[in-house]
């Protein structure tokens, strides 16, 4: 049986299976509820029920009291509706509004996806839980008192765990450790997230293009995971990925598999220093140029772009001459101030 749930003050709806957790379905159709340890310890997913039942399963969580079930009040990320509901709780808009966490984190798996692109999958405490929303990073804490920082590119519809895409910098400190030394079980210290480069949804049926450099895929993927967990299967999601050779699309089939399986995305790879024993026959030149010349129009657009800051500010000049309001682009340029990049210079 299917429920439906209305948000107040918002209004907005969703709706919820029978025996499935309100907090659950709602982070799935983007819904950003409040929520911490999802366990039912910390109480910061606590709302109000104004209309309608809920249960839960397990057990009163350990948040809760029954002074607090009489008062109406309710943890999400315990309850399963038992009706259609009205409920209470502050939504979660902007990056402002999340917290920003230290948290151990268990190295769960390290696999290669091309010859200097490693995806790591980290795995948090089962108590805590790192919210935050799609194309936002995290920084890993070195012992040294360094930071690297990194895309988070998993959806937040699934947050069991953090997958990172990392690309190698030879004779850099933390990859060379990454790619040459460490191991899945190690344990590492993160911060996050950080970043205002996150998927808005006050506009949700304008195109939209997601234009990556290199690993500035990672966050674009997160997004577009968010988007198909949300069911937006009519918005239409052009993808454009830049990178010198075939071989660097370390996610060509991930993203081809998209575009097969979705009307509404198309993908357009593009290679700058293409291999004449690739026999490349798509696109080459500049990303940024490749997305100018297929849409000479771009003022009811939204453009998300990733990537490193020539990239990033040849497109926002380009694109402005064609339309883009800047209200409308996003971005999320890998840019350093002097002193960080002298320290990536060893990093």
């Amino acid at each position: 049986m299917t429920y439906h749930i209305t948000i107040q003050p918002s209004g907005h709806q969703f709706s919820v299976e029978a025996n499935d957790i309100i907090l659950d379905a709602a982070l799935q159709q983007g819904i950003a509820f409040p929520y911490g340890c999802r366990g039912g310890a910390c109480g910061s997913c606590l709302g109000e029920i104004r209309a309608g039942n809920v249960s839960y399963p397990d057990g009163l969580p350990m948040a809760l009291g029954e002074e607090d079930v009489a008062e109406g009040k309710a943890l999400f990320c315990q309850a399963v509706a038992e009706s259609d509901l009205s409920i209470h709780v502050p939504e979660i808009k902007r990056d402002t509004e999340i917290e920003i966490k230290t948290l151990p984190a268990r190295v769960e798996g390290l696999r290669k996806l091309s010859h200097d692109v490693m995806e790591m999958t980290l795995k948090l405490p089962a108590t805590e839980r790192l919210q935050f929303l799609a194309g936002q990073y995290i920084d890993f804490l070195l012992k040294d008192g360094r930071k690297r920082s990194f895309s988070i590119a998993n959806a937040p519809s699934n947050d069991d765990y953090l997958e990172l895409h990392l690309r190698h910098v030879p004779g850099g400190y933390f990859t060379d450790q990454v790619f040459n030394e460490m191991q899945e079980k190690s344990l590492v210290r993160i911060e996050g997230p950080h970043g205002s480069f996150y998927l808005r949804d006050d506009s949700q049926q304008s195109p939209v293009i997601l234009m990556a450099g290199g690993t500035g895929f990672a966050p674009l993927k997160a997004m577009i995971e968010q988007m198909l967990a949300e069911g937006m299967t009519t918005r239409p999601i052009h993808i454009y990925w830049g990178v010198r050779t075939e071989a660097d699309l370390y996610h060509d089939a991930l993203a081809k598999k998209w575009a097969f399986q979705y009307e509404n995305i198309h993908y357009t790879p593009v290679l700058s220093a293409a291999n004449k024993q690739d026999n490349w026959q798509g696109r080459t030149g500049f990303v940024h140029q490749a997305v100018a010349d297929d849409f000479a129009d771009l003022s009811t657009f939204e453009v998300y772009m990733s990537g490193p800051p020539p990239m990033i500010n040849a497109a926002k000049t380009l694109f402005s001459q064609q339309g883009l309001e800047s209200d409308k682009i996003y971005s999320d340029a890998f840019d350093y101030s002097s002193d960080a990049l002298k320290a990536i210079a060893t990093s």
